[in-house]
Order: structure tokens, then C-alpha cells, then sequence
């Protein structure tokens, strides 16, 4: 922070300001990070003095002190297996506080058809996109049409921090740039590169603790590539963080932006690092060798590299498995994956080790897919009433 004299009342006046305005701001960030999560000792801890917290987060801040603490690490495997990092509280409202100063911004900027982490969109929205995709390509089922579906090579472990930083740093300069030259505006500007720097450069895997069995991290169950004490320094964010999330689709504009305006492929859409280009028969074979060029584009500008198996090339009318449905054109079932957690899901229940809510969360899904067939056979086999 710039140097303030204490006898100039416009400096006092400015450095009030400022730091009301950051206590505001923080004071949200705490409130939409306590919301939907269940209660942490750590969390429990933080607002039994929310208010000098909040102030001592403040100061650190504002005097550029402000450090990462340590993470919590653990291995799930549902829907797979995957490395977690739980930051704590207080790095929490700090990821909330960016989040809000800049999600709005980048959401306004972002492709239409980006559809992960956005308000207002989110997997459903995404299956039906894909199969408004899949009629508009195929002129309502008269034309023969063709999709290819790619994914990135463990696209979180992969990333880049030094390019991640370089595009989040665009995006702020573009944002704060009518401010620059006000000195609130500026120190605003300062303060959430000063954060970005904090959170992108920040090496969790040197003072994370590690929660649950220590064979959860060996090769044979979690593989070095999907893990970021595996990765070499400067690559890898953490899966689990609000600002993970934000950034993952900030970097892969770059992606989106080149292959709707460059190659000029409208009938795209992606979700995290999931995304699919559809196009009527007579584009199949450009579509085919401008994957040389998506390519080319990953791994000389982002430093990403496609999935050599996850690729798939298929007529649209045959459908594709795209988030936990099976999209057709006329359409939507439910995804073998969710088809299998379902039943587990049921026969838990049945057995005890699994509650209602796990089946009241599938049957959300499935509201919105064509799955009478499947829900009548689950419910039958367990002597459930099934009421369509």
C-alpha cells in the first residue's frame, strides 16, 4: 500500500474508505462462504469472532502480508478417483472475495456455450444445449451430421501457474483499466493482483496434511498424474477451491474463443475441460483435421495436451455421453455411470449404510430424463411404490 500521512486529512479519508470497503466486501465473502456447507470446527472457530477475524483478514491484507495457510488433502472416489484439497476457513473468504470481484466480468465475456460454474447454467443446461445442438445440425433429423467429442489430458494437474497467472492478469488490467489512474480504483486494482499471486503461486503440497489412509496416494490407487504432489513445481492448481473452478474456465476461454471464431464452429459447447463440436456431414472431414489444429493450439499456447483415448467420433442420431446423460437428438437417458450409482444408491438404502438423501438427489436428476423405465425397475426390485 502507498505511503499515507497521517496529518493529511484527504489521505485519512482515503485510507478509511479503503478499508471500509474491503471489510464490506470481505464481510459478503463470509457470508457466501458459510452458506450450503456443513459446519467445520475450523469454520465453527472463525465465526465465534467473525468480526475481528474479518478485521485481522482485513489489515493483512491491506499491508500485503496475507499468506496461504495449510490445506486439508484427501482422496474421494465418487464419480472417480480424485485428489482434494480443502483450504481452510479463512483462505476460504479470501477465494469468495475474488470470486465476487471478478466472476461477473469474465461471465460476461465468456462464449454462451461455456456452461460449468456459471450462474444460470451448469450440467443440465448443458445436456439440453447439446441436444438443441443436435437437432439444429441435423435440420430435425433430415440430414446426416456427425459429433466429435474431446477431452484434456488431466487438465487441473496440467495447468500451467505462470500462464494461468498471465490470463488472469489480462483480465484485471481489462476490467480496472477506467480506474487506473483513481487512487481507490488503483489500490483495488493492486489488492486483487496481490490475492491472484497469493492463490495461483501458493505450493499446497508443502505444508498440506494428508487425511485418511496413507495408501489413498499410492500409485495403484491414486496415480501420480492425478495427484499434485506428483506434478513438477509451477504446474497443477488444487481441485476443490471456488477459485480453482473460476480460473479452469478463465484459461479455457482461449480455447472456446478459437474454436468458435477462428475455426468458426458454432455448434460447440464445453463443460470443465469436456467440450464437443457438432457439424453436418459435408464439414466432417475439415472437422476431422482441424483436431490437428485444436491440438497444435492446447499444447503451443496453453500447454494442455488432448486425451489420446478420450475421443469420440460418432453420428450425431447415435447419441453421446455428455454430464450423466445420454444425449439424443429426440432425448435425454440416463448415463450408464448414473445408472449404476443409482442402483448402489438404492441397494445402500436398502441395507442401511446409505440415507434417503442420496436417492432424493438421483431422483433430481432424473426428473429431468427419460428415466421411467430405469426408476420402475429400481423401485420394483426394492418393493417401492412407483408413481410416475
Amino acid at each position: 500500500m502507498e505511503p499515507i500521512d497521517p496529518e493529511n486529512k484527504v489521505d485519512k479519508i482515503y485510507r478509511d474508505g479503503l478499508r471500509q470497503w474491503l471489510l464490506e466486501e470481505l464481510t459478503a465473502a463470509f457470508t457466501e462462504a458459510r452458506k450450503g456447507k456443513i459446519k467445520t470446527c475450523d469454520e465453527h472457530s472463525f465465526e465465534l469472532h467473525w468480526l475481528r477475524n474479518l478485521v485481522n483478514l482485513r489489515d493483512s491484507i491491506l499491508e500485503y502480508r496475507y499468506e496461504p495457510s495449510a490445506s486439508v488433502s484427501f482422496v474421494i472416489f465418487d464419480p472417480m478417483v480424485r485428489e482434494i484439497f480443502a483450504a481452510p476457513f479463512r483462505d476460504r473468504v479470501v477465494h469468495h472475495f475474488l470470486y465476487n470481484m471478478q466472476a461477473g466480468w469474465w461471465d460476461r465475456r465468456f462464449l454462451y456455450d461455456s456452461y460449468s460454474c456459471r450462474v444460470g447454467k451448469g450440467t443440465l443446461f448443458g445436456m439440453r444445449r447439446a441436444q438443441k445442438f443436435m437437432q439444429k445440425v441435423t435440420n430435425n433429423y433430415t440430414k446426416k451430421a456427425y459429433i466429435v467429442k474431446l477431452d484434456i489430458r488431466g487438465y487441473f494437474m496440467s495447468l500451467p501457474r505462470e500462464k494461468l497467472y498471465e490470463r488472469v492478469s489480462w483480465g484485471l488490467k481489462q476490467q480496472f483499466k477506467d480506474v487506473m489512474n483513481d487512487r481507490m480504483g488503483y489500490q483495488m486494482y493492486k489488492i486483487c493482483d496481490f490475492l491472484w499471486r497469493r492463490v495461483l503461486f501458493d505450493d499446497p503440497v508443502s505444508k498440506a496434511w494428508k487425511r485418511g489412509p496413507v495408501v489413498n496416494w499410492s500409485p495403484g490407487v491414486l496415480p501420480p498424474k492425478k495427484s499434485l504432489f506428483g506434478q513438477p513445481p509451477g504446474q497443477g492448481i488444487v481441485i476443490g477451491n471456488l477459485t480453482s473452478q473460476l480460473v479452469s474456465n478463465i484459461y479455457l476461454d482461449q480455447l472456446d474463443r478459437f474454436v468458435f471464431y477462428n475455426l468458426g464452429y458454432k455448434n460447440y459447447g464445453r463443460y470443465v475441460d469436456d467440450f464437443f463440436i457438432m457439424v453436418p456431414e459435408e464439414e466432417y472431414e475439415k472437422l476431422k483435421s482441424d483436431i490437428l489444429r485444436i491440438e497444435y493450439f492446447l499444447n503451443a499456447k496453453l500447454g494442455l495436451t488432448l486425451h489420446k483415448q478420450k475421443r469420440y467420433y460418432q453420428e450425431v442420431k447415435k447419441g453421446m455421453s455428455f454430464l450423466g446423460a445420454r444425449v439424443y437428438p429426440h432425448c435425454l437417458y440416463p448415463s450408464d455411470r448414473l445408472q449404476k450409482k443409482f442402483r448402489l444408491a438404492s441397494i445402500g438404502l436398502m441395507y442401511g449404510y446409505k440415507d434417503t438423501e442420496s436417492i432424493v438427489s438421483y431422483l433430481g436428476i432424473m426428473m429431468h430424463l427419460d428415466a421411467n423405465k430405469l426408476k420402475k425397475e429400481v423401485f420394483d426390485a426394492n418393493g417401492w411404490v412407483f408413481e410416475k
